[in-house]
């Protein structure tokens, strides 16, 4: 019974996690199945690791990551935690 109220309550929060960002603000550049190349200058989102979007996500809010876009990108992710943009990657990556 302890495994599945801990199993319950790992899902919800990961749940809300996921929900904070805003997906559709970043697929309006990306593209709805992440192959848009942003602005002509992204990466193809849609072939990133989960590890790979999670840095470059924390990477434009910390200010430490990014060529062209990072001014833009830092703006789109400064308002999320680190573990919502975690939680966000995986939901988007390989």
């Amino acid at each position: 019974m302890n495994k599945i109220v801990m199993s319950i309550v790992a899902l919800t929060a990961t749940t809300a996690l996921m929900a904070a960002v805003e997906a559709g603000a970043c697929q309006g550049c990306h593209g709805q199945d992440w192959t848009k190349i942003a602005l002509g200058k992204s990466k193809n989102v849609s072939i990133m690791t989960h590890a790979d979007i999670a840095t470059a996500l924390k990477g434009y809010k910390a200010g430490t990551y990014g060529g062209p876009m990072a001014g833009l990108m830092k703006g789109q992710v400064a308002k999320y935690s680190d573990a919502e943009l975690e939680a966000f990657s995986k939901t988007i990556g390989k």
